[in-house]
């Protein structure tokens, strides 16, 4: 029995490279994978050393990847024991064979894996894609949609995308949320502190007129200042404008 590398998951696609060309786009590839959060790497005839220093530099600090990929002689060993593999290209194939956009393919992905299955992505040689032979023995194929007048990606291109589609989904990745630098967002009572501080100041202006408009022209204001969430450091600044106003 072969002993398990802890450094590689099986809940997460494998990218298998067939017949790569050129170190460094393996070594681009790695890299990507890192990106993404994917760790297997599988090589099918690779041309080129892809622990060879091109590949490493290749890689910005992904050769564990690299060190732990694994060569093949045939497609056909690379996924022995794999259940689901999907390939990519960019061309029409004179064939019958489900197409999937790559957020369907990542789904379908993920269903598998949750099964307890293994999943590869095919990605073929650099200048001629992979072979009608090579498509034959998958189970769908991925097609990326881009700008039909330039559709082409090189290796590590195509891999990153896919990655990132497959990252996307693999968890909790929404990164939305308020930057506020060094400072927090303030508590509420300080801006409602700094809130009534402005409402006096406008109200000594004769700003709330005419004034069975005040209730609205309030209600307006305050929205303005409350939906964008001040951070302590911006209601500082806006106490030195204010009286500033105030004063001239």
């Amino acid at each position: 029995m072969s002993k398990r590398i802890p450094f590689i998951s099986e809940n997460a696609p494998i990218i298998i490279l067939v017949r790569p060309q050129l170190a460094e786009n393996v070594g681009m590839v790695a890299r990507a994978m890192m990106n993404c959060a994917l760790s297997e790497l599988r090589l099918v005839r690779p041309r080129e050393d892809h622990l060879s220093e091109k590949a490493v530099a290749a890689s910005s600090g992904a050769g564990e990847i690299l060190s732990h990929a694994k060569c093949y002689d045939t497609l056909e060993e690379a996924v022995a024991d794999v259940q689901l593999v999907l390939a990519t290209t960019a061309r029409p194939r004179d064939m019958t064979k489900p197409v999937y956009h790559p957020e369907k393919a990542v789904d379908l992905c993920k269903s598998s894996l949750g099964k307890g299955e293994r999943v590869a992505l095919l990605f073929g040689a650099e200048r001629t894609g992979l072979e009608n032979e090579e498509i034959i023995s998958s189970d769908g194929i991925i097609e990326i949609p881009l700008n039909p007048k330039h559709s082409s990606l090189n290796l590590s291109q195509a891999v990153l995308l896919m990655g990132y589609a497959w990252f996307r989904i693999s968890g909790d990745h929404d990164n939305t949320h308020l930057g506020t630098g060094r400072s927090q967002v303030a508590p509420k009572k300080e801006f409602e502190l700094f809130w009534n501080y402005l409402e006096d100041s406008l109200d000594k202006k004769g700003y709330f007129r005419p004034a069975n408009k005040k209730v609205r022209m309030r209600r307006n204001l305050k929205n303005i200042f409350a939906r964008n969430q001040l951070t302590s450091a911006e209601i500082k600044t806006l106490y030195g404008a204010i009286g500033l106003l105030m004063k001239k």
